[in-house]
């Protein structure tokens, strides 16, 4: 049987990672593209990819799908080439760019019969970037969005699901508007809150010079992803520009809500505000797999020695207790740290907080 061709263009994190993920299969074989000559030896000694593309003209000529795994005005500069290609056989298009509107936009200007654009997002990451942070595993259980154009049909979309099978994505389709709204308030202005916030910390530094010693779990937490590109960002704001100014009105409006409880010493509705923010986010995930999963979570207070991480995981691995993300919080020298440990389900939460309690360990359950 004939292999389903694939071009990815654009061998980064998540390009990369699909790369690896398609090519589980026996009945792929993957054509790479990148302007970066490093990124394209590593994936082909990595067997990341079967052959390497030197031409988007010539290579979009041999495959069955084009995944564009590029910023997005890259994405949409790259549409418009590829409409111009005289094709002789049917092209699935597909890309991964965290804003849709400006890319469906262009996806229906598309004029070439050959070509049919799906839109896709996939919504995982890492701290780490590029090919050699790549992983095949990356998209498991994570929600894939797919934004399909006007003249797209059920075959189309089947097809696409059928390629994209083996990331074990749950894959929703939406409209690119909703998505824009959606991305736009729990992934698009959160990054800009946290770089606002360093921002602040930043003034306040020539203040106060001991400041960034005083940043500690909290602080880092919550800024984390400031620490992302800045090319990349600067080219999703700019294309969900008027969701992010409607985003931050509205958070302006919001801010000033908050000085006015914290000038009048209002101290119920102050109250009233924090517990709602703490029930909704105790709640995210709880219901339904989302982009947050439904963790149940312990603390584990742990002294600051070699092998105390390893002593409890230990005592947990010795029962045969899978233990689903660890993570090590408010870390000092020579004193006690916390380790935060999630489970899948809640019996398990229980039966962990039992083990360590009768081990020493002190335990708080977070329900």
């Amino acid at each position: 049987m004939e292999k389903q061709k694939v071009l990815v263009i654009g061998l980064g994190l998540i390009g990369g990672s699909l790369a690896k993920n398609i090519a589980l299969s026996d009945e792929n074989y993957i054509i790479g593209y990148d302007t970066d000559r490093q990124t394209i030896e590593f994936a082909q000694m990595n067997g990341i990819i079967d052959e390497v593309c030197t031409s988007i003209s010539k290579g979009v000529k041999q495959v069955d799908f084009v995944i564009l795994g590029t910023p997005i005005s890259e994405t949409i500069s790259l549409m418009q080439q590829l409409d111009q290609i005289e094709l002789s056989h049917p092209v699935i298009i597909t890309d991964v760019s965290s804003v849709k509107r400006s890319v469906m936009l262009a996806a229906n200007q598309l004029t070439n019969p050959y070509l049919t654009f799906i839109g896709g997002h996939p919504m995982a990451g890492s701290h780490k970037k590029g090919i050699i942070a790549a992983k095949e595993h990356l998209f498991e259980n994570a929600i894939y969005v797919l934004t399909p154009m006007r003249n797209c049909t059920n075959e189309h979309l089947a097809s696409l699901k059928n390629l994209l099978q083996s990331t074990n994505s749950n894959f929703i389709t939406l409209d690119p508007n909703e998505h824009d709204e959606m991305t736009g308030v729990i992934s698009h202005f959160p990054h800009l809150i946290a770089s606002s916030l360093v921002h602040q910390a930043k003034k306040w530094e020539y203040t106060h010079t001991f400041i960034p010693k005083l940043a500690a779990g909290g602080f880092r937490d919550i800024t984390r992803i400031a620490s992302s590109n800045p090319e990349m960002w600067q080219d999703i704001f700019y294309h969900n520009r008027n969701k992010m100014s409607q985003l931050l009105t509205d958070w302006i409006a919001e801010m000033t809500e908050l000085k006015h409880f914290l000038d009048y010493n209002d101290k119920q509705q102050m109250i009233d505000y924090l517990e709602q923010a703490k029930n909704y986010r105790d709640g995210l995930g709880k219901e339904d797999k989302g982009a947050i999963p439904a963790f149940h979570d312990l603390y584990v207070d742990i002294p600051d020695q070699t092998g105390a991480v390893a002593s409890v995981v230990q005592i947990l691995a010795a029962k045969n207790i899978s233990i689903k993300n660890i993570e090590i919080l408010e870390i000092r020298d020579n004193i006690t740290g916390v380790l935060r440990l999630s489970f899948t389900t809640e019996s398990t939460q229980l039966q962990c907080c039992q083990i360590l309690q009768k081990k020493g360990y002190e335990v708080v359950i977070d329900k």
